[in-house]
């Protein structure tokens, strides 16, 4: 297999830190996605950036696709690219909903879509889909409340979208996984207030977040497809121990 990787999403947050994670392998090619037409400065000559690619425009595959050598099989896929924006009960927002559910669990589908149609994804491949334990309807509890109905709700959405994607895929033998990859120090959970809890909810930098799922990527194949997963278990899980017990293993799967 290959060890060409496409990184949807990689210029900040966990993207960004997959990116340069990846590139320290010489053996390892990276293909970087920008939402901005123009593509960011060139650090590594291992990784070739795809300008343009914007996970709300509904030709999003296709545009993928075609910056992409034909000739390509990529052997990973992870898709990170992701938009939060916070509402509240009394305050619901359309269009920010719009936004979440449009980029977290209706692009995935027609990027993967397009990659299998191209003949990039096959046999052995893994697509990564970078959700989180918001999205696990099990997981919400009383203790945290409601709110935030967007995010969350385009988050199980995603799972969703996975395990059918997973079966959709499994007689190619291309591996789907759903990953909640750690509570981040990034500016999309400070954007949204988050950071008051970064210290008291262990939140992890993005670099260490990287780590632990490249870690958890590595072992992943088709015996996991269609599976949920918290590569750093519930360490940083609010109601991990309330709602599924204590002693948890690390990695945990996570119930839907």
């Amino acid at each position: 297999m290959s060890n060409n990787i496409l990184i949807v999403g990689a210029t900040r947050g966990l993207g960004a830190s997959l990116k340069e994670l990846y590139s320290k392998y010489p053996s390892k090619h990276i293909f970087a996605t920008s939402r901005s037409n123009s593509a960011p400065e060139q650090k590594y000559s291992q990784i070739s950036w795809l300008a343009g690619i914007d996970l709300s425009k509904p030709d999003v595959g296709q545009k993928l696709v075609s910056q992409l050598p034909t000739s390509t099989k990529l052997s990973t896929v992870i898709i990170t690219a992701g938009y939060f924006g916070s509402e509240s009960f009394d305050s619901p927002d359309w269009e920010k909903e719009v936004q979440m559910y449009t980029t977290s669990s209706i692009a995935p589908v027609f990027v993967v879509h397009h990659l299998v149609k191209a003949n990039l994804l096959g046999e052995g491949s893994k697509v990564i889909l970078v959700s989180s334990e918001s999205g696990s309807i099990t997981l919400r509890h009383e203790k945290e409340g409601g709110g935030n109905y967007g995010h969350h709700a385009s988050k199980a959405a995603l799972n969703m979208v996975g395990k059918l994607l997973s079966l959709d895929l499994l007689e190619k033998r291309i591996a789907v996984g759903l990953v909640h990859p750690g509570f981040m120090r990034t500016e999309m959970t400070k954007g949204v207030g988050f950071d008051k809890y970064w210290d008291e909810g262990g939140a992890v930098t993005p670099d260490e977040a990287a780590q632990s799922l490249a870690s958890f990527i590595d072992t992943f194949d088709i015996e996991k497809t269609g599976q949920y997963w918290a590569p750093r278990g519930a360490r940083d899980i609010g109601t991990a121990e309330s709602v599924l017990g204590e002693n948890l293993p690390t990695p945990l799967q996570l119930p839907w």
